[in-house]
């Protein structure tokens, strides 16, 4: 076995009794209710669209699925999908709103 420098041991020891105290504060601690009860409404989005004159704004509310990484989307008061993620939500906003050509040309 290899000998311990006096500077290795010191953090050693250090963090030896960092670990422990903490361990008894997560022993001896209060738990919350673990996990929380989510929220039915999650997620809202508003977008504002002023390109066509006129502004028109479409709601995207993401509801509470039975999976925690999911949701239920709504748009506009209508079911979208059910059981989406959030990347498969912004991916299907990113489509549906497409680059628009710049006005000054």
């Amino acid at each position: 076995m290899y000998r311990r420098s006096r500077k290795y041991q010191e953090y050693v020891t250090k963090y030896a009794k960092a670990r422990a105290a903490r361990e008894e504060k997560r022993i001896n601690g209060i738990h919350p209710e673990y996990p929380p009860e989510l929220p039915e409404l999650r997620r809202l989005i508003k977008i504002t669209d002023y390109d066509t004159g006129t502004p028109v704004t479409h709601r995207i509310e993401l509801y509470r699925s039975n999976r925690i990484d999911c949701y239920n989307v709504w748009i506009d008061g209508c079911l979208w999908k059910e059981h989406i993620g959030w990347s498969k939500t912004l991916e299907a906003l990113r489509k549906a709103l497409p680059r628009q050509r710049s006005s000054f040309y």
